[in-house]
């Protein structure tokens, strides 16, 4: 994997809790780390669901190995939040990939 590669900005979230001014437990997200990452795929999904017509914007990022992503994580690209769908290892430990979901994305 070539630095030089690495031309996109993410953000690693991870869900925090926490009090409100009332005492209410709330989620938050709370940026975990920030790393440098190459775009591979840039892909669009239209589809009927139980909810409607939806459009899925789906993203493969390719970065440096980072141990403890998880699926419980959320990515932050360009300001807009992805789940992420799938974690795939690549050699030992030399990086990932990473498939992730737009949240909130709808026609």
């Amino acid at each position: 994997m070539r630095a030089g590669n690495l031309d996109r900005l993410i953000e690693i979230q991870r869900r925090t809790t926490g009090l409100d001014l009332y005492g209410t437990v709330t989620d938050t997200w709370t940026t975990y780390a920030t790393m440098r990452a190459q775009l591979l795929k840039n892909a669009t999904d239209d589809r009927e669901g139980a909810s409607g017509h939806t459009t899925d914007a789906v993203l493969t990022f390719r970065s440096y190995y980072f141990a403890s992503l998880s699926l419980n994580d959320r990515l932050l690209y360009e300001g807009q939040p992805y789940e992420i769908k799938g974690i795939t290892e690549i050699g030992r430990r030399v990086g990932i990939d990473v498939v992730c979901e737009r949240i909130g994305l709808s026609v």
